[in-house]
This record gives structure tokens, sequence and C-alpha cells, in this order.
């Protein structure tokens, strides 16, 4: 039985679907615990995710892959702290982070790419080379 490029990109774009509605029924009672992400895919062989993070430091977060899960996780120490003649004010928020993502199969998870910048972590993914599509010329 053989497999059509069709076939592939819509088993991917299903299966981060499904990755998808998995994660939101999942985190739907902590939705508001948990950090804003944008899921978006490019073409037929690239995907990102950004993942806001305000008030994080980059040394402060983590990304781990196992099997085909990506878990983003992150240390918020937030102290705010004001000494005045009369009074002093110490406001502080800690606490970790950390939200999962269900990776479509068929992701080189040797190319995955991750910047931080302005409190908002970018995340390129790809499909393996196997998996991509591929234009054949007819000789």
């Amino acid at each position: 039985m053989s497999t059509t490029k069709n076939d592939i990109t819509q088993k991917v774009e299903e299966t981060v679907e499904k990755g998808v509605e998995i994660a939101k029924e999942t985190f739907n009672n902590v939705a508001s615990h948990l950090p804003f992400a944008n899921l978006a895919k490019k073409g037929n062989d690239e995907f990102s995710i950004e993942v806001d993070l305000p008030g994080i430091k980059k040394e402060d977060i983590d990304l781990n892959i196992e099997d085909n899960r990506l878990t983003i996780s992150a240390k918020r120490e937030i102290k705010k702290e004001t000494k005045k003649d009369d009074y002093y004010l110490l406001e502080s928020n800690f606490g970790l982070i950390s939200r999962t993502f269900l990776l479509p199969d068929g992701i080189d998870k040797d190319k995955i790419d991750a910047k931080y910048e302005d409190g908002r972590l970018y995340i390129k993914l790809e499909k393996e080379e196997a998996k991509k599509p591929k234009r054949i010329s007819v000789n």
C-alpha cells in the first residue's frame, strides 16, 4: 500500500489537531495558570509554537522531548521591593510553569530550534527528511 504526499500531510495535520484537542481538554480547568501559546503550520514541512513567558529569564526555561511530547517548563521568580523612609513593600510571585505539546509523528527531534526574545519563546519544528514531500523530475 503506497502512501501519497496528501495522505502524510493529512495525517500530520490530524495528529496536530488531535494533540491540540487533547491539550485543551487536559488543561481546561487550569488554563488561567498556563502560558498562552500559538501553534502554526508553515507549508508542508514546518510547524511553529510560540509561548508567552513574560517575566521569565532565558536561563530558567527548560525544554525536553520524551516520546512525541515536547514539554516546556520555566521557573518564575518576580520580586518587587520598595523601600521608603516610612514604609517597606515587598511583592513576589514564585512558581513553576509547565506546558506539554503532543508532536505529530515524523518531526525531526534533532532539528528543533528554540529562541527566547522579549518574553516570548519561539520554537520551530521540521519534518524528518524522509517524511518531507519530494518532487521527482521526469527525464
